[in-house]
């Protein structure tokens, strides 16, 4: 509510997931091949290891396996990122670990996850 036009929307966002006590994060099956996501998510993760910030995760017609392992359709949506954007060995790292970590949370289910 607060992204005053001309601002950079990253940096906007970051600082708002830093002060933020809650985030609801919505795994979909192309989650995984949007960097910018994976970004939010591994300083949502920070957040949550080094402040308690409270973690909701929604699976939409994804099941959580699928994140947790980065397997299946979204697994390989994962894998076509990493393809593309020549991440580096610690950023990859730090998206999986983001990624296993939130999807061991208790969240919701929605759609036809498989």
């Amino acid at each position: 509510y607060q992204l005053v036009r001309g601002d950079e929307i990253s940096a906007s966002l970051l600082r708002t997931i830093e002060e933020a006590k809650l985030s609801v994060i919505v795994f979909s099956e192309n989650y995984a091949s949007s960097k910018w996501c994976l970004e939010e998510l591994a300083k949502i993760f920070e957040r949550r290891k080094n402040n308690g910030q409270i973690v909701i995760p929604v699976f939409y017609q994804v099941d959580p396996s699928h994140v947790r392992n980065q397997t299946g359709s979204f697994g390989d949506a994962f894998a076509r990122l990493i393809k593309k954007k020549a991440l580096t060995m610690d950023k990859e790292q730090s998206f999986r670990d983001a990624l296993k970590d939130t999807a061991t949370l208790s969240g919701w289910t929605l759609g036809n996850s498989q």
